[in-house]
């Protein structure tokens, strides 16, 4: 069948090798001779991935003879001119198990378009449509996407099923993944909206109804904050569901949002049983929903509501801006937020984990040498290729973000008498730069306008707190603004505690030290990230835990002898024990909620 629009055809033909085919045919290419990309990176994951790679062969095609193709950059291709419809068959290697790009084996497959699908130069604003075909020998599978199916068209897949699927453009056709196989599946609704859970690898007993009720729960606080009466669903404008794909492993942990969907990574013993307790939720399975209400809070808040740097993307190179501590910070403060007024997390909880964030961030010394905005620039060639010294260098948009975060939404709620909070500053960026501007003509929010936006939404002018703790390196005073709400959050006593400052990962049966913190104990004493701890003062060390152990019998203040492998060389370190260079906060009250 022929057919108007650009058609990719997805053959599943080589599962065993992790490979998938693509046949794109294209009715009316430049006939000056088409140009083809592939993006570099995939909106929400800030790091050139050169996807490209993966593309093992190409080739083109005019009325069934061969055209020259050639490569004419890292990530784009030039056909010769051609009179007539093209088709450009090319076949990818699919083995990331990530939320990221794609992996295919005989138990599933997994992709996002930006890994397949080709863009055609010049016509990136056409529909185009998407025929995934059936593998051979799998009768049973099904296919889960937030893509609408192709409904005008006879040979349509129909819901969950192989066949035609078609998007708007170009902009849409890379942002729905697709998942493919034999899930565990249930589907609830939220305000009116369908959503749908697909859980893929083997979890025996999933307590899905379990987590259908706590995720719905999530969702429904959600497109309430922002649509306080009206309950408008925003994915509602470019599918009729919202779908939560999670490949289930042994340790994995991670989440990439979409506009209908999002792509998810977690641990098997993070999820509920059958089994399990109904009436408690574990810190993995609550770390689970984190991740699901992070990743839903970006249905608003990036993939709407957007920096202009990201309006629209340029999909061939790093688009920076300094606005990622509003956009990852926020949401990281607003999914446990979310949790809490959805009940599925109360809140002596909350206020645990908020300080399990400031003391992450307290830990690592980079807060002193890198803001928020400035890790938010870097993010393209700092922040997504940390090594062992990053905790040194750099600080987390996300974790310190959602600090600042919370740190406004404190400050904004005293000083307005609690009439005011960050809540209203949300609803305003979605009015004005998501809600209608999205569909019609996007617009994203200029670099130096969240000063004046939150003036305007709440009528307290936080400019200099924005220039202080998000543009610059001081730390949020979060003990004095939780003392406004009478909670009481204080350092712990450490001085009595030794320590070396390091970060430690075991590695088979060894204990290596992955991060040795600035100014502490074992970087005065000369020791170094990478060295294979062996012995402390004549006893052999094999475990963190022991390690701690064998420290609190001594003093703060005593030197001992350290021995160490770097590389294949046995070395010996005297080093003084010291208290941890960082402080660390607990919460001790709570008198009045935030």
């Amino acid at each position: 069948m022929n057919y108007d629009k650009n058609l990719y055809r997805i053959c599943l033909d080589d599962l065993n090798g992790h490979r998938l085919s693509v046949h794109l045919s294209i009715p009316q290419p430049n006939p000056q001779g088409q140009k083809l990309f592939l993006p570099a990176w995939i909106p929400g994951s800030y790091l050139l991935r050169d996807f490209s790679r993966q593309i093992e062969s190409i080739q083109a095609f005019c009325h069934g003879n061969p055209i020259g193709i050639h490569k004419i950059a890292n990530h784009e291709w030039q056909c010769e001119p051609c009179s007539g419809p093209l088709t450009i068959s090319y076949v990818i290697y699919a083995w990331d198990l990530s939320v990221r790009s794609a992996h295919i084996d005989d138990s599933h497959a997994f992709f996002n378009g930006t890994s397949v699908f080709l863009g055609v130069d010049g016509q990136e604003d056409q529909p185009c449509l998407v025929d995934i075909e059936r593998p051979e020998n799998k009768a049973d599978w099904k296919v889960y996407t937030s893509l609408p199916e192709a409904t005008s068209y006879e040979t349509s897949a129909q819901r969950h099923g192989f066949g035609l699927y078609e998007a708007p453009n170009y902009d849409a056709l890379i942002d729905h993944p697709f998942e493919l196989g034999t899930p565990q599946y249930i589907q609830f609704t939220a305000h009116g909206a369908v959503h749908e859970l697909v859980f893929t690898g083997v979890v025996p007993e999933l307590d899905l109804e379990r987590i259908a009720a706590d995720v719905k729960k999530i969702c429904e606080a959600q497109i309430e904050l922002f649509e306080p009466e009206s309950r408008y669903v925003p994915f509602l404008d470019s599918s009729d569901r919202y779908v939560f794909m999670t490949m289930v492993t042994a340790d994995g942990y991670g989440g990439l949002e979409h506009r209908s969907s999002t792509a998810l990574m977690t641990s098997r013993a993070a999820l509920p049983t059958l089994g399990s307790d109904s009436t408690k939720r574990s810190k993995d399975y609550q770390d689970f929903l984190g991740l699901v209400s992070h990743e839903y809070f970006h249905t608003w808040n990036v993939k709407r509501i957007k920096p202009a740097a990201f309006a629209p993307y340029d999909l061939l190179r790093e688009n920076h801006t300094k606005l990622l501590w509003v956009f990852e910070g926020f949401t990281s403060y607003y999914d446990e937020l979310m949790m809490w007024r959805a009940d599925v997390m109360d809140q002596k909880t909350f206020l645990a984990r908020q300080a399990n964030t400031l003391n992450l961030v307290m830990r690592n010394g980079g807060r002193y040498k890198q803001s928020t905005a400035e890790s938010s620039f870097d993010t393209w060639t700092r922040f997504y290729k940390q090594d062992e010294n990053s905790p040194n260098a750099l600080v987390s948009y996300y974790s310190k973000g959602a600090l600042v975060a919370l740190a406004l939404d404190l400050y904004i709620q005293h000083h307005s008498q609690k009439q005011r909070s960050l809540d209203d500053v949300m609803r305003l960026m979605w009015q004005r730069y998501g809600r209608e501007f999205y569909r019609s003509n996007p617009i994203g929010i200029p670099e130096e306008a969240m000063p004046d936006l939150i003036l305007e939404a709440t009528g307290i002018d936080v400019s200099e707190l924005i220039s202080r703790y998000a543009e610059g390196r001081e730390d949020p005073p979060l003990v004095e603004l939780f003392a406004l709400h009478g909670i009481t959050l204080k350092a712990k006593d450490t001085q009595k505690e030794p320590s070396l400052d390091v970060r430690f990962k075991q590695s088979q049966g060894e204990l290596h030290l992955a991060t040795v913190y600035e100014h502490g104990a074992a970087h005065v004493a000369g020791l170094s990230a990478g060295d294979v701890l062996v012995a402390v003062d004549g006893l052999r060390v094999q475990t963190q835990a022991q390690l701690e152990q064998q420290l609190a019998t001594y003093p703060v203040g005593k030197t001992v002898p350290v021995h160490v492998f770097r590389r294949d060389e046995l070395r010996s370190y005297s080093v003084t024990l010291t208290p941890s260079i960082q402080k660390q906060f607990e919460f001790t009250d709570c008198h009045e909620s935030n």
